[in-house]
């Protein structure tokens, strides 16, 4: 059941105590860039988020603009700091940049339709990690381990003004091939980055149609007790 939502008085004085530090997070921690912004849909959650969690969306329409090692790397950086089993870190990103020799042989990899709009990415990376723990045994957690530090690059992205936009739709067998990945690792996705473009960077068939997408809500997502158990907000 959805509420809405009054901040008790016993945490005011708390948020009285943290306004000093959020005042020196506003200094190193820039709000999310206009320009990756999309006015269209404005989305609304049940219960209160962070703005940059309902924000964060993925675009299609990307300029064309190279980017700078700071811009792609402190995507990475982002990424570096994600929670992991054991500490294991298991992900890889293999990167190529736009105009580079290796450039194409990623770009070779996608279908038909992300071509169309990704050939305007500044750099693309496939999203990769390792099926063992750091002592060779099956790890069960690399996936979700390497999901978390995606979408550290994904949100980092959207706070620095990117698009950061993950696919599946590219040939997985022939990126291992052709990224030379070996056995033991698992690819899970491409992702284009680059600078933010206009509806008229896409082709004409995607024009107008990309808007942010909406979610399912958390009742049919979440359950209580056991995977049958039904929703619960604490009635």
């Amino acid at each position: 059941m959805n509420k809405r939502y009054i901040v008790p008085l016993a945490l005011l004085a708390i948020s009285v105590s943290v306004r000093s530090e959020k005042a020196e997070q506003k200094k190193t921690t820039p709000a999310p860039a206009a320009a990756a912004q999309n006015p269209d849909m404005e989305r609304v959650a049940d219960y209160p988020i962070s703005g940059v969690l309902l924000g964060r969306w993925s675009p299609y329409a990307m300029s064309g603009q190279l980017m700078s090692e700071e811009e792609l790397f402190g995507l990475f950086e982002a990424a570096r700091w994600a929670p992991s089993s054991g500490n294991a870190q298991p992900w890889r990103f293999i990167y190529a940049r736009r105009n580079s020799a290796e450039w194409s042989t990623f770009f070779r990899t996608l279908g038909e339709f992300n071509q169309a709009w990704a050939k305007n990415a500044a750099a693309l990376v496939a999203v990769v990690s390792r099926n063992t723990d750091q002592k060779g045994r099956p790890s069960k957690t690399h996936a979700l381990d390497t999901g978390a530090a995606w979408e550290n690059m994904a949100l980092q992205g959207y706070i620095n003004g990117l698009v950061v936009h993950a696919m599946e739709g590219f040939d997985y067998d022939k990126a291992r091939v052709a990224l030379k990945i070996p056995d033991g690792y698992t690819i899970h996705a491409m992702v284009a980055i680059g600078k933010p473009g206009r509806d008229s960077d896409l082709p004409e068939s995607m024009r107008g149609k990309t808007k942010r997408s909406g979610r399912k809500p958390i009742t049919e997502f979440v359950h209580y007790g056991s995977f049958e158990g039904p929703f619960k907000d604490g009635q």
